[in-house]
């Protein structure tokens, strides 16, 4: 973790807010699995055994995931970054700058979507968890917000660069759609874990 913020505080462009955003969705995951290991086991949430267990599993794999989209991220901008630095007069220049705007925007497209299969976990959380950690269930929330507010922008900022503008159109309503949607669902989770914790 140390590293990863040294190295995020640095003046070098990686990791960034991607990065960053990946890590975030991560601490929201960790968040869900200890829960869900909250949770397992206990009488009084037996009916939900079955789907603790599968979370269990499926969160770890998550979690791995998200900690390799931060690298990923940060590989996808290489490309991006040579692009910037060629000359506009080398041949076949707009084809490389667009296939390297389309891949490093590409590229947070995907961390978004894994990030966004958390939604549907956390719902279930909420209703599923020990009540006993029912507000980090509300953290892990806000963090997917956070996580997906922040992914999103840098699928912006290339697509926004992008010549191909039907593309980056495509490109950005998918991606909106699912930030949309999934911010939408965790304040929902938020507030009413907040509301009965008052």
């Amino acid at each position: 973790m140390k590293d990863f913020l040294d190295a995020l505080s640095s003046k070098e462009p990686t990791p960034g807010g991607g990065g960053a955003s990946a890590l975030v969705a991560a601490v929201s995951c960790s968040l869900c699995s200890m829960v869900a290991n909250l949770t397992t086991g206990k009488k009084k949430y037996a009916q939900y055994q079955d789907k603790i267990d599968e979370y269990l599993v499926l969160l770890e794999e998550k979690n791995k995931i998200l900690q390799e989209d931060i690298e990923k991220d940060a590989k996808a901008f290489a490309p991006l970054a040579a692009a910037y630095s060629l000359d506009k007069n080398t041949p076949d220049y707009d084809r490389i700058m667009e296939k390297a705007l389309y891949d490093a925007a590409y590229a947070p497209k995907e961390i978004l979507a894994d990030i966004y299969s958390l939604v549907p976990v956390i719902e279930d959380l909420s209703v599923m968890g020990s009540r006993l950690a029912i507000s980090d269930v509300a953290v892990a929330a806000t963090c997917l917000i956070a996580a997906m507010e922040g992914c999103v922008l840098n699928i912006y900022i290339n697509t926004g660069s992008m010549k191909d503008e039907g593309c980056a159109q495509r490109l950005n309503k998918e991606a909106t759609d699912m930030v949309s949607n999934g911010v939408s669902r965790m304040k929902k989770v938020y507030t009413d874990i907040a509301d009965s914790l008052t």
